[in-house]
């Protein structure tokens, strides 16, 4: 890239953010959208499962800004990211919408507005078909080039949020799950029409009748059939000579059952998740739904969300802010609460052992904090409050010391 385009690409993108808090890009990734969705994810309805969990997962994690784990509420660039990214959308569907572009394509991006101060003021989700990662020959700086109604526009990395599925050291654009999916759906598609083709055709038979049967006869059987095979049954008197065969269909129930369950498994695979969240129990060996819930949190959603929180804070914080602790982190402590008896025995455990405050858990139950002496930790013995001397806790077959 020359030292002029690099400029024009810059102007361009200042221009954009100096546009005003109406601006949303319209002028230059504007679309009318009409007609039938035929992706994937609109015509396969495993795909359309998985990635609709997931996306709906990932943007219902309850997402702040924090600074030394005490929540920062006063921030523009929390403000911005959670609650009114753009003049078109919120938070929730702004992530909503780059996990689902993210899990379709392989990548996910969207555009960072900043006002006069160089402060983001917009992040707009784009098309990820219009746009492609380049490296700057003369820096080797990464920019992005999208390919707009209005023209081509440039954006430096640090203005573009991307988030992707795996890469390689020679890729800066994410693999798509689709494409890797690709010979099992296109296999799973042909087992469903050729079972729909089959179950379409009608009941086909053999009508035999022996060679002394004259003219007459054999057409008097012949229109019989006819009329039992147009009324879909009914009675059909066999005579003499006449026998009726019914020819077997092709299809069979457990054939498709069988390749279903073989692309569940396989897009399971893929985008690595547990069977269980496709409906598929078959060699499931958890015991308890929070032991599935733990390996998909661990193994899928912890990469994920950490990809995302990298993003928010390199480019929508400053370094300014980043000196001072401020980080975006995502809370994914709801997913592994467990069921009513796990929390309760998790939660009895950490407040007899000074773990966590009574509060503490009002807060992870969504319940308001008292405040007072449930906003201290307490040790069992049972129970005080940590700062309460030795000399004035219970001992055994006594009450508790006076002084």
């Amino acid at each position: 890239m020359k030292w002029y385009q690099r400029i024009t690409g810059a102007a361009k993108a200042a221009v954009a953010g100096w546009k005003g808090a109406g601006f949303d890009f319209s002028s230059w990734a504007g679309r009318t959208f009409w007609g039938i969705d035929n992706s994937k994810l609109a015509t396969n309805e495993t795909i359309f499962a998985i990635i609709t969990r997931l996306a709906n997962t990932m943007s219902a994690l309850p997402l702040k800004l924090y600074r030394n784990y005490e929540i920062i509420t006063d921030h523009e660039a929390s403000d911005l990211l959670i609650n009114n990214p753009n003049p078109n959308m919120g938070g929730f569907e702004l992530i909503n919408k780059l996990e689902v572009s993210r899990n379709e394509t392989g990548n996910g991006y969207a555009v960072i507005g900043r006002d006069i101060r160089a402060q983001p003021s917009s992040i707009t989700p784009i098309d990820p078909t219009v746009v492609t990662p380049i490296i700057n020959t003369d820096d080797g700086v990464l920019w992005y080039e999208v390919r707009g109604v209005g023209g081509t526009y440039y954006f430096h990395n640090m203005d573009m949020i991307h988030v992707k599925h795996i890469t390689g050291s020679s890729r800066w654009k994410g693999i798509s799950p689709l494409a890797v999916l690709r010979n099992t759906l296109e296999y799973d598609k042909a087992v469903q029409e050729f079972s729909l083709s089959e179950m379409k055709k009608k009941d086909s038979f053999i009508l035999e009748y022996g060679a002394n049967v004259d003219a007459d006869k054999r057409q008097k059987i012949v229109d019989d059939f006819k009329r039992f095979y147009s009324e879909n049954g009914g009675i059909l008197f066999k005579e003499p000579g006449v026998n009726l065969k019914e020819i077997d269909k092709k299809y069979f129930a457990s054939d498709t059952l069988a390749s279903e369950r073989i692309t569940r498994s396989r897009v399971a695979n893929v985008f690595n998740v547990p069977g269980s969240f496709l409906n598929d129990s078959e060699g499931q060996s958890y015991a308890s739904n929070e032991q599935t819930m733990m390996q998909f949190v661990q193994m899928k959603l912890t990469p994920d969300v950490r990809q995302y929180e990298h993003e928010f804070n390199r480019k929508l914080l400053n370094e300014a802010d980043r000196r001072k602790g401020l980080y975006f982190k995502f809370n994914m402590g709801g997913l592994l609460r467990g069921d009513t008896a796990a929390r309760t025995a998790f939660y009895q455990t950490m407040l007899r052992s000074a773990g966590m405050k009574p509060d503490e858990v009002r807060r992870l139950e969504d319940l308001p904090p008292e405040g007072g002496m449930a906003d201290k930790l307490w040790i069992s013995g049972d129970l005080y409050t940590i700062d309460t001397p030795i000399e004035q806790r219970r001992k055994p077959g006594k009450g508790v010391s006076e002084e």
